[in-house]
């Protein structure tokens, strides 16, 4: 007896491994592939959406912009082609939840310095006083690297529609006064065709992992859609 099973042992062997690997092929082959969602304004709560936008169901993406940098280049929707990206609305002189969201934006800089699909970009709310010298100030003290965090400043009725029309992510549309802001911790992620894909707590460290897990998972969507 003993002798049969020690001239088969290979065999045995072999075809265990072999049923491991059909197994696990045909796993992948019927496991769903994970996708994330495409965002439409009439899916977002509609204190965060522009009135004008509450009832669109299908085409949303972000509009076109032209804003400036913290080193003075314009910056337009066209920067951002090709590229998944991470936006947010902050001000320099915010004592409240914007330390806490730059310090969570350094994190995503940091873990993804060397990936070039993926970039940063944060609008000023206070226009008027976050003038490109002091973006550049800050930008500077809090290091952030230029080539994949844009810090922008520029008309702030653009900014604010933006905020509203566009990405979907602020309470306030501003009544345009200096000292009127819209304040949110939502950061959003846009995908390379410029439609929305996620909103997270810019202030909550298990929303940061949310974040980076569904970046992982928007990439691997690219990769499926485009295999060269």
């Amino acid at each position: 007896m003993l002798s049969f099973f020690a001239k088969y042992k290979f065999f045995g062997i072999f075809l265990f491994v072999l049923s491991a690997i059909i197994i696990t092929i045909i796993y992948n082959v019927l496991k769903p592939e994970e996708r994330l969602p495409v965002f439409q304004p009439n899916m977002v709560n509609n204190e965060l959406v522009d009135s004008t936008m509450q009832e669109v169901r299908k085409y949303h993406t972000i509009q076109e912009f032209e804003l400036y940098n913290q080193n003075g280049d314009t910056i337009t929707r066209d920067f951002y082609d090709g590229k998944i990206y991470v936006a947010d609305f902050f001000f320099t002189t915010c004592q409240t939840i914007c330390p806490i969201m730059t310090d969570h934006m350094l994190e995503i800089q940091e873990k993804l310095k060397d990936d070039d699909d993926v970039l940063l970009l944060s609008h000023t709310v206070i226009p008027a006083y976050d003038s490109v010298p002091v973006l550049r100030q800050y930008a500077d003290e809090k290091g952030v690297m230029d080539e994949k965090w844009n810090l922008v400043t520029g008309d702030k009725k653009e900014i604010y529609d933006l905020a509203r029309k566009s990405y979907l992510a602020a309470k306030s549309d501003g009544d345009g006064g200096p000292f009127d802001m819209i304040h949110t911790e939502n950061f959003v992620l846009v995908d390379k065709q410029k439609r929305i894909r996620g909103f997270y707590d810019g202030t909550d460290p298990s929303a940061i992992d949310e974040l980076m897990q569904d970046i992982e998972i928007l990439k691997q969507e690219g990769r499926q859609a485009d295999p060269n």
